[in-house]
């Protein structure tokens, strides 16, 4: 399986579980205890896109493609510029 193949696949299972619509795959990395994707999901669509509101998921998938785990991890507006670390 590979990396797209996954990160379609968190994007699909994201989209079931909370019914947002999925906007980019922010990051991904495999380690021992599987994939870690982060997604970042439409929660609000506002005119004008700028006001959208999105937050990013850290998921966990396994080398099956297998949710492990999910969780919110920030919200923001889509016109929001952060300096990450």
């Amino acid at each position: 399986m590979t990396g797209l193949d996954v990160a379609q696949i968190a994007k699909d299972r994201l989209c079931g579980l909370t019914g947002f619509k999925p906007d980019t795959v922010s990051s991904m990395n495999k380690d021992e205890a599987g994939w870690h994707i982060s997604v970042d999901m439409v929660e609000l669509k506002r005119i004008p896109e700028v006001t959208d509101v999105l937050a990013t998921y850290e998921t966990v998938l396994d080398d099956e493609g297998n949710l492990v785990s999910y969780q919110r991890t920030r919200r923001y507006h889509r016109g929001e510029v952060t300096q990450d670390a």
